[in-house]
């Protein structure tokens, strides 16, 4: 069972995030800290009392933007740790994505936060240590990658994200943003390498910053000049530059 610590200087969002990780069977217990140093005060006590301790903390669901030493702050701190706890960032911007994983973050859960987003979260952290406690690590595949998938990395363990369930891809700097329709993965890979990779498989630059795949565009909308593309929820706005390109490929989807 995970031991949890929730870390946010914002009272109600704290008491959310720790009423659904208490509900979840996978956690057995969840603690609060109203900001960072408090936090590191008790993430030093557990590591005083050993793995098996009664202070131990395997995961700290940290908040971001605190007043003093935020979340990133204390993701640094640990990072020097021999053995400290599993990080997951829950926050309400987007912003700070690249720097999170850079610093090893199992996950990257946006406010408000959703009950099977979280569920997710906690899986990433509970697979990893359940494989380490009986002795089993992740299998690495020694064969070439799967044309069909697509590796991203999470707290150190590789999972494999099927292509064809990628509905977009948003240009992050030097990375790219996944998404599917059940959450998002970052990669290192830039957006301009996934186009020329994918473009067989029917995705199409649309924008500087998206790439989309035209078999989940729901709709094309026009307005005042201005195109843009709905895929599930999302909407995404079209460059002119792209704009004939993506007509003439839905064009050719619609009647071919």
């Amino acid at each position: 069972m995970l031991r949890a610590l929730a870390v946010d200087d914002e009272r109600p969002s704290l008491e959310e995030l720790l009423y659904l990780l208490n509900a979840d069977p996978r956690v057995g217990s969840a603690e609060g800290a109203g900001d960072a140093t408090e936090a590191l005060r008790r993430i030093n006590r557990a590591l005083e009392s050993g793995p098996d301790g009664p202070e131990a903390i395997d995961v700290v669901f940290l908040d971001i933007q605190m007043p003093g030493l935020d979340g990133l702050d204390l993701a640094r701190l640990l990072g020097g740790f021999a053995r400290p706890p599993l990080v997951v960032f829950v926050t309400a911007h987007e912003d700070f994505a690249v720097q999170a994983f850079d610093l090893k973050a199992v996950d990257y859960v946006l406010k408000p936060v959703r009950k099977e987003r979280l569920a997710e979260a906690v899986r990433r952290v509970a697979e990893p240590r359940a494989a380490a406690q009986h002795g089993s690590t992740p299998r690495i595949p020694v064969h070439e990658p799967d044309p069909d998938q697509i590796a991203v990395e999470l707290g150190g363990v590789t999972r494999f994200v099927a292509v064809e369930d990628i509905t977009h891809v948003e240009a992050q700097g030097d990375y790219a943003r996944l998404h599917t329709d059940r959450g998002s993965h970052l990669v290192r890979i830039p957006l301009s390498t996934l186009e020329e990779r994918w473009r067989s498989r029917g995705f199409v630059r649309i924008h500087r910053r998206h790439l989309v795949a035209l078999r989940h565009i729901g709709e094309l909308r026009l307005d005042a000049g201005t195109v843009s593309v709905l895929i599930g929820s999302e909407e995404l706005q079209v460059s002119r530059r792209h704009t004939r390109e993506l007509r003439d490929l839905l064009m050719r989807r619609t009647t071919g």
